[in-house]
Order: structure tokens, then C-alpha cells, then sequence
């Protein structure tokens, strides 16, 4: 499988796949949460309140490895491991963009001064379980 097929491969499954686990450092250990993303080529966006505990996680430390995919369907479904550095994107357009009305229940509205966007630039993807093929890594 070469790079361009690895990559066609990775985005198939991000555009798939919007809910994934998301861990970052807690208390010098390994903590994860489902999360719900969006993609904008290989970056991924998801929303939080700055109020919460990831938030405060992500600022002591922004690398954080996610995953996305696995449907649970059997032993051969697709997923990524994703590792990635976090930043936070504060630009209303982009908050805009990702607002639902399902945030109603968190938030007063996109310009809540808690809600913010966390933009996780990749650093590794790996394509996992893919039938018949190895773990492949995409050069980022």
C-alpha cells in the first residue's frame, strides 16, 4: 500500500467516523474521553468548554493520541490511531462552523466565552486493521 492509498484510507475513515476517544495526561496518567470531531483535511477539530478538566489537561500538556474507526463490526474494521498536538482556535468562524443546537445543553450559543474549539494538528497517523495488511503509518 503506498502513501497516497494509506492517506485516501485515513480520510475514508475520518469521514466516517465522527465519534472517537481522545486522551490526554491527568495526574501523570493516561486519561480518555469520547469525543465528537469534525476534519478539515488531516487536522481535526472537536469543542469543549474551556471550564473543563481536558482543558486544563491540554494546557499543562497538548499532545494527545486519539482514535477513530472501529465500528465493532468484527476483527477487520479499519481505524486510526491518531497523535497530535493541540492548540486552542478562538476564531469565531470556526466556532460557527462547528455550533449545533445540540451544544444548547452546554453552552448559551457559539459566542459563549466558554466555548471553545481544540484544533489537534496531526503528528502520526497510523491505518490499523486494515484486511490483510499490516499497521501502515502516513508520512506527515
Amino acid at each position: 500500500m503506498n502513501q497516497h492509498e494509506i492517506r485516501e484510507n485515513i480520510e475514508k475513515v475520518l469521514h466516517e467516523s465522527q465519534i472517537g476517544t481522545m486522551a490526554t495526561v491527568k495526574n501523570n496518567k493516561p486519561y480518555s474521553r469520547y469525543m465528537t470531531f469534525m476534519h478539515d483535511d488531516l487536522t481535526l477539530y472537536t469543542v469543549t468548554s474551556k471550564e473543563t478538566d481536558k482543558a486544563e489537561e491540554l494546557e499543562k500538556n497538548p499532545y494527545t493520541h486519539i482514535l477513530l474507526g472501529y465500528e465493532g463490526e468484527g476483527v477487520g474494521d479499519d481505524y486510526i490511531e491518531y497523535q497530535g498536538k493541540v492548540s486552542i482556535n478562538n476564531s469565531q468562524d470556526m466556532k460557527n462552523k462547528l455550533w449545533n443546537d445540540s451544544m444548547n445543553h452546554w453552552f448559551e450559543g457559539p459566542e459563549d466565552p466558554n466555548y471553545v474549539v481544540l484544533e489537534v494538528e496531526p503528528m502520526e497517523i497510523q491505518l490499523m486493521n486494515k484486511k490483510d495488511f499490516t499497521p501502515k503509518e502516513l508520512e506527515i
